[in-house]
């Protein structure tokens, strides 16, 4: 007993992190883990806010000797983040039980007996108190019991563990968060001192600041940290003083001593510079994430699509054990009021505040919520311990009722999570990259599946490097201009007047003033245009396809006069004339996982809608062998997919 009392924080994250091996995702995912593995390897600047703590520490794991591929030894970092999360949640909950009777209600008629003399020397002595009327006598076998087995629920959460199978600011934000209530919580229960302020807070000052420095989900914790700590100095001179000396002494130095590291490496001109933050202000454009604020408190209806969403998937995130976690808010209500009001407000805060961002991949903003909800849960743990009597085995087998409800929950979510035979994203991008022709342009928007991850594979693995990949969406951006012509100098060269006449209509529109909406677009389309007219003539240029069936279907994006275009492989290529234009063998692998989601949905229908596209065009020019070719290519590969009617017959005869 002796050696679990000592190392039963560590098992807990150590049995966390063995799982998330099992389930560590063994190359770039979808969305952002190709540009911030890229990010962080090459000291680069992210999107926003920029995640400068985030950056600089994967840059420092990715430094170490490890015979890994470099995403796999970030991918592996991400483990390290929440299981250590997990670890110090843990902590966290085993220091709640020692001091329960900190969180309890003293009732009012008690209250009025005691003297303020003798209410002092309570708050003083409370620490060494057993919580005998406030949950039981919870003897220390089960509080380390208890806090352990709240570890592996919060750490087999679907949501939390998601966050630690691949690279995302997410996992050290978990490790934050969790690292933000325990720094928070000790300081509440230090003894206060009215001269000054205390270790503890100023430690609490310095974590907090530090977590500003990855994310701004941060500021979630903030309501819940004004109840605790005005609950405990009230409103008053002292503790007005306090908050001051915190934020200039630690806050303050430490959050824009890290937030130097954007315009300072931004001045450099790092191959990945999203926003260029070398002024003040693009660096406040920036940190604030102000191009993403136009999702955020869209309209009560898009809040009220999220929260249903959350409460529709509850039971998906915790199985089982969410039955422990209902029946620890009643606990935690009767026996541990002040705890409870800190946690329903850290809870509310942060659900009500995240459903007010309208986007699809909401789930990591709910991340908080799951740790607040699981911090109920250790109440509901606690109850059955002392409550779930089987004679002299009594908590043993109430202990081992609540590992199987966590056993069930790993179990469900176990598949949810499994992304180590998850190569799609690389197949993908490394097949558009293979399929052009040396010194390429390819200009699409399809961030999540190609984009992102070809700036990994291109800048770390030096992946057809000679290939040009642009973002349609970002030559929206005035910093994308500069960091294009960082990496391909030649591709702009020839468009520096029409590039200066859409930087000059931007300039107010970035800076939230008045701005021509009309001129804005006209110049946005002829920049487009002319990225084909000024390169076509020394470089093959190539389109993805969602360009092709949005903006340019809608007349939004035109080719140059006598342009067409011609499906080639995964992409479409712009050629001159109405010729036959032959093109390579889909020799390509791409290997779709047994779990899919949106994205390698996407990638199926993005990769067979373009080989029906090539077999078409052959058979448009009467080569039907070619375009069986291509027909048995998705025959082969994407057996389930349904070929347009008469395809497979045509190709037949």
């Amino acid at each position: 007993m002796g050696f679990f009392k000592k190392y039963y924080a560590v098992l807990t994250g150590l049995v966390v992190f063995i799982v998330y091996v099992t389930t560590l995702a063994p190359s770039v995912v979808e969305i952002d883990s190709g540009e911030l593995a890229t990010v962080q390897v090459l000291l680069g600047i992210a999107h926003p806010t920029g995640y400068p703590l985030f950056t600089l520490l994967g840059h420092l794991f990715s430094l170490l000797p490890f015979h890994f591929s470099k995403i796999y030894q970030l991918n592996l970092l991400t483990a390290v983040w929440c299981s250590l999360a997990a670890m110090v949640f843990t902590v966290t909950c085993k220091a709640i039980l020692d001091n329960i009777s900190f969180f309890a209600i003293i009732p009012s008629s008690h209250k009025a007996k005691l003297s303020k003399k003798e209410l002092k020397k309570k708050g003083q002595t409370d620490k060494l108190q057993t919580s005998r009327n406030v949950i039981g006598i919870i003897e220390e076998p089960l509080k380390y019991t208890a806090a352990v087995l709240s570890g592996l629920m919060l750490g087999f959460d679907k949501t939390f563990w998601n966050q630690g199978n691949a690279v995302e600011v997410y996992s050290l934000q978990a490790f934050m968060f969790t690292l933000i209530i325990w720094a928070l919580l000790k300081a509440y229960i230090a003894p206060a001192d009215d001269k000054g302020v205390t270790k503890q807070w100023l430690i609490f000052a310095g974590i907090l600041a530090l977590s500003f420095t990855n994310h701004l989900t941060t500021l979630f914790v903030l309501p819940a940290t004004a109840y605790l700590y005005f609950e405990k100095f009230r409103f008053k001179k002292y503790s007005i003083k306090r908050l001051i000396i915190m934020i200039l002494a630690v806050f303050l130095p430490i959050l824009i001593g890290i937030y130097l590291y954007l315009p300072i490496r931004a001045a450099q001109n790092p191959a990945l510079n999203w926003g260029n933050p070398v002024d003040y202000e693009r660096l406040m454009r920036h940190v604030s994430g102000w191009q993403f604020q136009v999702w955020f408190f869209k309209s009560t209806d898009a809040m009220k699509k999220q929260l249903d969403y959350y409460f529709s998937n509850l039971f998906s995130e915790f199985n089982l054990c969410l039955l422990i976690y209902i029946g620890g808010i009643v606990i935690s209500y009767i026996k541990a009021r002040k705890f409870f009001i800190f946690n329903i407000i850290l809870f509310v805060f942060s659900l009500l505040y995240a459903s007010n961002y309208d986007i699809v991949d909401i789930d990591s903003y709910f991340l908080l919520t799951y740790i607040s909800f699981t911090f109920f849960g250790l109440f509901g743990i606690v109850w059955i311990l002392l409550n779930l009597h089987f004679k002299k085995y009594s908590h043993s087998i109430a202990a081992a009722v609540v590992f199987l409800f966590i056993i069930t929950e790993l179990t469900f979510n176990y598949k949810e999570n499994d992304l180590k035979d998850v190569y799609c994203f690389e197949d993908y991008s490394k097949s558009v990259l293979n399929s052009v022709k040396p010194n390429s342009i390819i200009f699409s928007y399809s961030w999540d599946i190609l984009v992102s991850p070809s700036c990994y594979f291109q800048l770390i693995e030096h992946y057809r490097q000679d290939v040009v990949v642009i973002d349609k969406e970002l030559l929206r951006r005035s910093w994308y201009y500069n960091q294009v012509n960082t990496q391909h100098p030649k591709v702009i060269t020839n468009m520096k007047g029409d590039i200066k006449t859409f930087l000059d209509a931007l300039v107010p529109f970035e800076r939230s003033e008045a701005f021509d909406a009309n001129l804005l677009e006209a110049a946005y389309r002829k920049i487009m245009t002319d990225l084909v007219a000024t390169n076509i003539g020394s470089r093959e240029f190539y389109i993805s396809p969602e360009l092709v069936d949005n903006e340019m279907k809608k007349g939004e994006f035109v080719l140059p006069a006598g342009y067409t275009l011609v499906p080639d492989n995964l992409l479409f290529r712009v050629v001159k004339g109405k010729e036959y234009v032959p093109a390579s063998n889909p020799d390509f692998t791409i290997r779709i996982p047994q779990q899919s989601n949106r994205y390698t949905l996407l990638i199926v229908n993005e990769t067979v809608g373009m080989l029906t596209q090539r077999a078409l065009y052959e058979l448009q020019f009467n080569k039907t062998d070619r375009a069986r070719l291509y027909i048995n290519k998705i025959k082969k590969d994407f057996p389930d997919y349904i070929l347009p009617a008469g395809l497979s017959e045509a190709t037949n005869k």
